[in-house]
């Protein structure tokens, strides 16, 4: 309930101490979710998320108050002050987790639940994300796209050699991140669609691990003697947030990469799409460890084909949107 309570708080206000406020409600909740387990890597993830949050509040909270000092207006979309605007880009990067104050990220996911983690990569974004949308006139397009450009790079390059499920995760996020601030000046109405369908397609992965009880590379070799279909499905989602055609994940990258051919920046949209191999690699690596790699067996063994554990229908309706949504699109720009 605060979660939802400091989310709807900050996305709804138009006060800086309001939306400050919101934020400092919903890191004040997620903090004992992440530490519940009471492990020692769960309590180092909740402090390293502690400090984190604590120092992206504190330069958010001397932005709008030097803001308010300067031009005497504390309304979100007033924000004319050169030095508050560098200052909040900066919190609102470190609330996100943009490159170059990503490092803190992937550790905090992998010290979580898969469900807390779900939170974390999800939800616990949507404030900031909304923070950046309000005040994008203000910002800085080169400094933005820097770290765009930045984190679609050190998102794919450091999920390479990873083997924790939760930590790929955590790389691919930084990464889409990067997707849905290059486009944030031109068009913040792609940032939400992209930031929309990130969160559904990471729901239904992230819910199916938790299904299947995979965490890292090895366990999940073994996903296919548990639920043969879901683990099928896994994979295709995977597919889905590496961006392929005909997937759901494929329409948030189209419209970016037009938009910005559109704004003459074809550099830039060249250099995203580059960027994007690296991650498909690790997501390939994903898919083929999911249903192609077969474990070693003993001849006496018994295969798990059948199993009394039941799927959620939310994940079943998570993973046929994250699958199937890319044909209903024209239908989705039509009402919107």
């Amino acid at each position: 309930i605060s979660l939802l309570l400091g989310t709807t708080i900050t996305i709804s206000s138009n006060h800086w101490m309001m939306a400050w406020t919101g934020l400092e409600i919903n890191t004040l909740a997620i903090i004992p979710l992440i530490s519940k387990s009471h492990h020692p890597r769960a309590i180092e993830a909740a402090t390293k998320y502690s400090l984190n949050q604590a120092a992206a509040s504190a330069l958010l909270l001397f932005s709008s108050m030097n803001n308010a000092w300067v031009t005497v207006q504390w309304d979100i979309t007033q924000l004319t002050h050169l030095t508050s605007c560098l200052l909040l880009t900066t919190a609102v990067s470190i609330k996100q987790g943009l490159t170059p104050f990503h490092c803190g990220f992937p550790e905090v996911l992998q010290g979580s639940y898969l469900t807390i983690g779900l939170l974390l990569a999800t939800l616990m974004k949507f404030p900031p994300t909304a923070l950046f949308i309000l005040t994008s006139p203000s910002l800085s397009p080169t400094l933005l796209t820097a770290m765009a450009i930045a984190s679609a790079a050190l998102g794919g390059w450091m999920g390479l050699n990873q083997t924790q499920i939760r930590k790929i995760l955590a790389f691919s996020s930084i990464s889409h991140l990067g997707w849905m601030t290059i486009i944030l000046l031109y068009n913040p109405k792609l940032t939400l669609l992209a930031f929309y369908l990130y969160c559904l397609m990471t729901s239904a992965i992230f819910l199916t691990l938790s299904t299947t009880k995979i965490t890292n590379l090895a366990t999940m070799m073994t996903a296919w003697t548990k639920i043969p279909p879901l683990a099928t499905t896994l994979m295709l989602a995977l597919l889905s947030l590496a961006g392929l055609p005909p997937l759901t994940g494929f329409l948030p990258k189209w419209l970016i990469i037009q938009e910005l051919t559109k704004q003459e920046m074809t550099p830039v949209a060249t250099a995203m799409a580059l960027l994007s191999l690296l991650g498909l690699f690790f997501y390939l690596r994903l898919a083929y460890c999911a249903t192609i790699t077969l474990p070693p067996n003993s001849s006496n063994h018994m295969k798990q084909w059948q199993t009394n554990k039941s799927v959620h229908i939310s994940t079943t309706t998570l993973i046929s949107l994250t699958i199937m949504l890319l044909p209903l699109s024209p239908m989705m720009f039509t009402t919107t």
